[in-house]
């Protein structure tokens, strides 16, 4: 959080409100978005998909009419394809050309192709300005005193993916 409010701090002016311009100048802001996306997609299972015909992937075949299912989640962490694939490290997308709008197929958290999510492009635009906004606004501190490394990051599967315990953050002035 220091590294992405300095990086604020050096390119927003303090009075100023964020535009959705300015987000193309925080690199930093955005390797945030996409490490988070990486290790907490919105949806852990993608669109099940249909086989169309018989088709053999890495020496599997999938049947004809077969329901696929994509494991989004346990792709992103993949320890293939990925570092220390459970730790949250944001400047593993620094210099990276790796996005999330489904080119990459080691990270796609809202899907690739013909069924890709819909809010795709307002959750771009959205998630970086509201982050943005509000570490820029505000300082934040955890509650009673809560260390980062004590926070509870597990999650509740489902349709989408959820914190089991709720994280609750205090607003304090910049």
């Amino acid at each position: 959080m220091t590294k992405a409010r300095l990086e604020l701090k050096e390119k927003i002016n303090k009075d100023a409100p964020i535009e959705e311009s300015d987000i193309a100048r925080l690199p930093y802001l955005q390797a945030i978005v996409k490490e988070t996306m990486r290790l907490h997609p919105p949806a852990p299972l993608l669109v099940p998909h249909k086989a169309e015909c018989d088709v053999d992937i890495c020496g599997f075949t999938v049947p004809r009419h077969a329901q696929v299912l994509v494991n989004a989640w346990a792709i992103s962490r993949d320890p293939e394809m990925w570092i220390n694939p459970t730790m949250f490290f944001p400047d593993r997308f620094s210099g990276s050309t790796i996005d999330f709008k489904g080119r990459d197929f080691e990270f796609i958290p809202f899907g690739a192709g013909r069924r890709i999510c819909p809010g795709l492009p307002l959750a771009f635009r959205m998630v970086h300005l509201m982050l943005a906004s509000l570490l820029h606004s505000f300082g934040w501190e955890l509650e009673d005193g809560v260390k980062p490394k004590d926070i509870d990051m597990e999650e509740k599967f489902g349709l989408t993916l959820q914190k089991a315990k709720p994280l609750y953050a205090i607003p304090i002035e910049a």
